[in-house]
């Protein structure tokens, strides 16, 4: 098979299985199915358009093929006898040829198979960390090397998570329907970790030859637009609007012309979007004068707000940032923001206090194998001067990321440091 054809298709899987498992699982009612149903169209286009040419418009290609060999399989249950809804269903999809036809649209007050499809995922009968990893594999395209790193977990132990979910899912015979106004509240704090984990991924890949995947970030916003239409008075999710709009707005600054990363002390400030930048603060100005002034996701969109509004790296009020990581780490435990945190602190008051928090991660244990801790750690000791320490520790992030740019910035800082 010609890589090309092969790198086409992987594309085309992150980009459009999502609403190809959406669609599907809307015709057939169950999230699992509807996933082996859209897996087999692309084992049958990566059979077929090596021989045959990749069709004119690709996408539309594989949501006819997943509605063809949806259709096929209700029919086959209609065969065996389950002729309830399913088989209503495939009678009035079964002369629907072009998309978008009025049986396909949605009946409620989203209006949105994605979604749909994300709350299902997120659904109660599943645990927390389930229907995230669940709804990242099917909503996000993400493989499950990308959940595990997302997770910082064990791939097997991911793997494992969302198979029993799916299947949970299926024995619960959950519906495919957006829940009630008064199930929102309990379901939407998963979804709310679902987008923000599919914005994390576009915006610092975890593996493969591109820092950046701009559409998962696009797409992730595109969803908490549409919910916070859905929800106009929960603080929580106009917050991550506005951080995730303060974050994507120095996506262009991130990387250089040959896609390599562009640090945020040497980003040119300009190609920041300003655009997005007011967006954002407006987000941020509506979740707190909805009282959520201490939410996860405004924090931290505060603390993107800071980055924001400062002209250079030096007048950036750092104080303010390690104050409001202090106020996040306080709330969620994370031990990501204690990192965060210790890096903020070195910034507003010197690295040498930073790195005994630092060091103090270190010893927990609670961050190994997660290659941002070596990287920060590095980054500390070149600033105090020990030039030596903090290419051992470059090299050791270098070696535990799995995305090919991050690894040359690292592996630069630590040539840098051998030549000092």
């Amino acid at each position: 098979m010609p890589c090309g054809t092969a790198r086409q298709l992987d594309t085309l899987w992150r980009m459009e299985s999502p609403r190809l498992v959406a669609r599907v699982a809307r015709m057939t009612g169950d999230v699992g199915t509807a996933e082996e149903l859209v897996q087999d169209v692309f084992e049958q286009a990566l059979r077929r358009w090596p021989a045959e040419g990749a069709p004119s418009n690709p996408a539309a290609w594989l949501m006819t093929a997943a509605r063809h060999r949806a259709i096929d399989h209700l029919r086959r249950r209609a065969l065996h006898g389950e002729r309830g809804r399913e088989y209503a269903v495939e009678l009035e999809l079964h002369d629907a040829s072009q998309e978008g036809t009025p049986d396909m649209q949605a009946d409620d007050d989203i209006g949105d198979d994605l979604l749909r499809l994300m709350f299902v995922a997120c659904h109660p009968v599943l645990p927390l960390d389930s229907r995230v990893a669940l709804t990242l594999r099917l909503l996000g395209g993400l493989t499950v090397p990308e959940i595990a790193r997302a997770f910082l977990a064990r791939e097997a132990t991911i793997s494992q998570r969302i198979v029993r979910a799916k299947q949970a899912l299926r024995d619960a015979r959950v519906p495919f329907e957006i829940p009630r106004h008064d199930e929102l509240d309990e379901r939407v704090d998963a979804v709310l970790q679902v987008i923000y984990l599919v914005f994390n991924e576009g915006y610092a890949a975890t593996s493969g030859e591109d820092l950046l995947r701009p559409a998962l970030c696009e797409e992730a916003m595109r969803l908490a637009r549409v919910l916070a239409g859905l929800m106009p008075q929960a603080p929580e999710v106009h917050g991550l609007v506005a951080l995730m709009e303060l974050q994507a707005s120095r996506l262009h600054a991130r990387t250089d012309a040959n896609g390599d990363a562009v640090l945020l002390a040497d980003q040119d400030r300009a190609r920041w979007d300003r655009t997005l930048i007011l967006h954002g603060l407006s987000a941020l100005d509506r979740a707190i004068a909805l009282g959520g002034h201490d939410g996860v996701y405004a924090l931290q969109a505060s603390i993107a707000a800071c980055h924001a509004r400062a002209a250079t790296v030096d007048a950036t009020d750092w104080p303010r940032i390690a104050g409001l990581y202090a106020r996040l780490a306080g709330i969620t435990g994370s031990p990501v923001v204690e990192l965060n945190r210790a890096m903020a602190e070195s910034m507003a008051h010197g690295p040498a206090a930073a790195l005994v928090r630092v060091d103090r991660l270190v010893e927990q244990g609670v961050l190994d194998g997660y290659a941002m801790l070596p990287a920060v750690r590095g980054d500390l000791l070149d600033r105090l001067g020990r030039a030596p320490e903090a290419r051992i520790e470059f090299e050791r992030a270098a070696a535990l990321t799995r995305n090919a740019r991050e690894r040359r910035v690292l592996l630069d800082r630590a040539a840098r440091c051998t030549a000092t």
